[in-house]
């Protein structure tokens, strides 16, 4: 008699987190559509000496506020330079306010929420109180304030735009933190005798940063936002270096006769920060475990 060997099933291959969460951004079109137009601009900014037909910074009083043409794409502005060189250079100073000052943040605020969601006591309640106080002013408005007091400039922007979103990452980071900090694994790493510091940087880290992705991602584009508030209130990116905040502080004044002044850096605007918010969105759902 012939014996029938049964061959043992095939082991089931095991997704990674990554491979997982790349795999659900792209079934989200929108999100992956931002994420090409970041991309892009990313790039943009990087060559942005090699792609801008002109100087940003050259007047010529021959080619005062002239309508778009092949000559100039976007037009000029009211001094003769050409409007789409300085949207390509704008996209370094709006890039760069976003991700340093979101750095900052970061930097900041997951550090302090570390210390305040797995320490507790007399720790979390003075920080605590110190980021309700904080919370408790409109972002715009602190934003305002810090810049003002440091003085105009891009760097100071910065500095002011991420101490200012530095308590969102304090809470985030708390929040989560008080969360993983009850789970099994937690309590196991303890009994084994690690320290405190790595328990935090090993175990509870790791866990809450898909939160501060998202989180990061949002940021970045309130933080554009408000770089261009602040560059338009003349507290930012000083000309004659190309912002595209300070252009729109411009072509205010000449709304009726060279509209094309307000629109390219409005519409830069709107598009850098819906791409960032889509972005976002779609990272949110592609990271959520609860996600099918």
């Amino acid at each position: 008699m012939s014996t029938i060997t049964m061959e043992p099933p095939a082991p089931l291959a095991i997704e990674s987190p990554a491979r997982r969460a790349w795999r659900r951004l792209k079934q989200r079109k929108s999100a992956l559509i931002a994420l090409f137009v970041i991309v892009a601009l990313i790039l943009i900014a990087i060559f942005a000496p090699l792609i801008a037909p002109y100087d940003p910074t050259k007047q010529s009083w021959s080619a005062v506020r002239k309508a778009p043409s092949l000559a100039h794409w976007f037009g000029t502005d009211e001094v003769g330079r050409d409007i789409l060189s300085r949207i390509i250079y704008g996209t370094r100073a709006s890039l760069s306010a976003g991700v340093i000052s979101v750095g900052i943040a970061i930097s900041i605020g997951v550090p302090l929420g570390l210390l305040s969601g797995y320490l507790g006591g007399k720790v979390d309640a003075i920080l605590g109180r110190i980021t309700d106080a904080m919370l408790a002013v409109p972002f715009l408005i602190l934003a305002i304030a810090l810049a003002a007091f440091l003085g105009p400039s891009l760097g100071n922007a910065m500095i002011a735009i991420g101490v200012t979103a530095t308590p969102l990452f304090i809470r985030l980071t708390r929040g989560q933190t008080l969360s993983v900090v009850k789970e099994d694994y937690i309590e196991a790493a303890r009994a084994v005798g690690n320290p405190g510091w790595r328990i935090a940087l090993r175990h509870i880290l790791p866990n809450v940063m898909p939160a501060l992705l998202v989180q990061a991602t949002l940021t970045i584009a309130t933080a554009i936002i408000a770089e261009a508030s602040l560059s338009f209130l003349g507290l930012g990116q000083q000309p004659p270096a190309p912002s595209w905040g300070s252009m729109l502080n411009a072509a205010q004044r000449f709304l009726t006769n060279a509209p094309w002044m307000a629109v390219w850096p409005g519409l830069a605007i709107f598009v850098t920060v819906l791409s960032f918010n889509l972005f976002g969105d779609g990272l949110r759902d592609a990271l959520d475990p609860r996600t099918k």
